[in-house]
């Protein structure tokens, strides 16, 4: 009888060179001389940060591997130790953190969005509305991710697992192809789908898992941003940019064709076969607007906090068995959210105590400090915004640049809770400049209908209409509701 054998095949889950190179860089930093006026500490745990960063851009290893060696190494080298005392930061302090928990729950809950089919029964009705023409079809896809936008903290999820199927459909329900069919229809909606979840994505606090980073990084700078902040800072922005950016891509990469009276019909036929709204859809939009409201006013009439509202409506999901205890132990990817946001937020922390973060904005505020703070900020803005090209990850462009940017903002004489907003809605606006940047892009570009070159350049084209947006109409917004 034949011998069996469990074998494991070991070699390195990550070229080599990645990883010599990674060390390298971490190690050069660490052994150089802090600069004067430096504690050794916020050297070394700039010199890990820095490692942390560069890894995750080579993409040595997912995200949460990278983050974990980053912990353990801060940890054994006394950076933040496991029980830290005086001015220390504790390694595992992250993990407390009421935000990390907020942003886990909501990818609960969008995953019995997408598991009961209410996310898709939404688009569909939205189609079924507006679809009659090309352009109607780009709004019916605006309104069913700004519907969802609040409880799928997921750009990626909305944009490609709800209304991707959705936007491929529609083209090939009128014969355009990648190729020589690609302008009729597929091409435009592909990148209006990228721009729209870029919005939505901008528009509340949980429409993305960086913003609740965004939120944490400036509360370490003295501002505090709730859920209604957020969404009152970008409700009007966010409406002009939803209705105003689809028209400037109408206009700049038109689709061939304009009119798509068969789409509602279509739509309408994919909902009848979907059925009626099944019971645990119903509790789910009911959960779904209870949640909204709780985050909207509970903290300022009830004072529960968002991180509670959001376990309430985690609840009435495992009550109502829509979400079982299994399907929240195995969805894989909030508790790699959860993990690597947690040591993130620790990183970050530890910069801004130990002093690197306002020695590094001392030091930009010398070269730039002459000039009034709204030059200052928005060459900031500018900087911030188009650097989203050398990042293929949302998280590791906020991680790297936020909060030194915050800082030097603040420095320079920036109102903290306006220039706080707008870097952060900087964060996700920038999205959509390349099909790398995150969120649905890749799906989207992976579809073949658009070509590099016409994905970033209509995309450029765009971002300055959404910047314009954004600073000129948003800020004149926040000016009245007293941001600034």
């Amino acid at each position: 009888m034949t011998e069996l054998k469990n074998t494991v095949d070991v070699k390195l889950a990550f070229p080599l060179w990645k990883g010599v190179l990674t060390v390298l860089f971490g190690a050069i930093i660490w052994f150089i001389p802090p600069p004067a006026g430096l504690a050794a500490n916020a050297w070394h745990m700039f010199a890990i940060f820095a490692a942390t960063i560069f890894a995750i851009i080579l993409k040595v290893l997912p995200m949460g591997a990278v983050t974990m060696i980053a912990l353990i190494v801060s940890a054994l080298t006394g950076v933040t130790p496991l029980s830290a005392k005086g001015d220390q930061v504790a390694a595992l302090s992250g993990f407390a953190n009421g935000t990390i928990w907020l942003i886990g729950i909501a990818m609960f809950i969008s995953r019995a969005v997408i598991k009961t089919g209410l996310g898709k029964r939404v688009a569909l009705w939205f189609i079924s509305k507006c679809g009659s023409s090309m352009l109607g079809v780009a709004y019916g896809l605006a309104l069913s991710d700004l519907v969802l936008g609040p409880g799928i903290p997921s750009a990626s999820a909305r944009g490609g697992g709800i209304m991707y199927p959705i936007t491929q459909s529609i083209a090939t329900a009128y014969q355009s192809e990648p190729g020589p069919t690609a302008r009729k229809a597929g091409a435009f909606l592909m990148l209006c789908v990228s721009q729209i979840d870029a919005i939505v994505c901008t528009m509340f606090l949980t429409a993305m898992a960086g913003n609740p980073l965004v939120a944490e990084l400036a509360r370490s700078q003295g501002v505090e941003i709730s859920w209604t902040t957020w969404f009152i800072g970008a409700i009007v922005p966010g409406i002009a940019s939803l209705i105003l950016l689809p028209l400037v891509l109408y206009f700049f990469y038109p689709p061939e064709l304009k009119k798509t009276p068969e789409i509602p019909g279509i739509a309408r036929q994919e909902l009848r076969k979907m059925g009626p709204m099944s019971l645990a859809e119903k509790i789910l939009a009911l959960d779904f607007v209870l949640l909204i409201l709780l985050w909207t006013v509970g903290d300022i009439f009830f004072s529960i906090p968002a991180t509670l509202s959001a376990f309430i409506g985690l609840a009435i999901l495992l009550v109502s068995n829509i979400m079982s205890w299994k399907n929240i132990a195995e969805e894989k990817t909030a508790w790699d959210t959860m993990f690597w946001f947690a040591v993130l937020v620790m990183m970050a922390n530890a910069l801004n105590k130990y002093g690197m973060i306002s020695w590094i904005s001392e030091k930009i505020v010398g070269y730039v400090g002459h000039f009034d703070w709204l030059t200052v900020f928005l060459l900031l803005v500018l900087v911030y915004f188009y650097t989203r090209y050398f990042f293929a990850s949302a998280m590791a462009h906020i991680s790297a640049m936020y909060l030194a940017f915050l800082a030097v903002a603040i420095s320079v004489g920036a109102p903290p809770l306006f220039a706080a907003l707008v870097l952060g809605y900087t964060s996700n606006l920038s999205m959509g400049l390349t099909q790398y940047s995150g969120g649905p892009g890749p799906a989207l570009f992976g579809s073949g209908y658009n070509t590099t070159g016409q994905w970033w350049g209509v995309s450029f084209i765009v971002s300055i209409a959404s910047i314009l947006i954004w600073l000129l109409l948003g800020g004149a917004w926040m000016k009245v509701v007293g941001f600034w």
